[in-house]
């Protein structure tokens, strides 16, 4: 049964982690242009129509909110191995 030690460990580490991941890491309320994940088109956006709220998960996700309507999705959603390493990471 040893054999399978390393399987359950990651299988554990992957659902610790795929629920640390739906966590929030930060929340801003800004109406800068100039955030490090903005685009051309989602600093216009701001331009033209003011604040936003964004909201940043563990997962890599950052979720973009004016009025309590989503605008816009910024980020790559980490998975698998790449979610365990970061989970490792930001908890050891």
């Amino acid at each position: 049964m040893g054999q399978f030690n390393d399987r359950v460990e990651r299988q554990r580490l992957l659902l610790e982690a795929e629920e640390w991941a739906q966590t929030v890491k930060f929340i801003q309320m800004h109406s800068l242009t100039s955030m490090w994940y903005d685009t051309e088109e989602s600093a216009k956006e701001i331009e033209e129509n003011g604040a936003v709220t964004d909201t940043a998960l563990n997962s890599g996700l950052i979720f973009r909110r004016r009025n309590d309507k989503l605008i816009h999705t910024f980020g790559k959603e980490l998975k698998g191995q790449e979610l365990i390493d970061s989970y490792t990471q930001h908890t050891s």
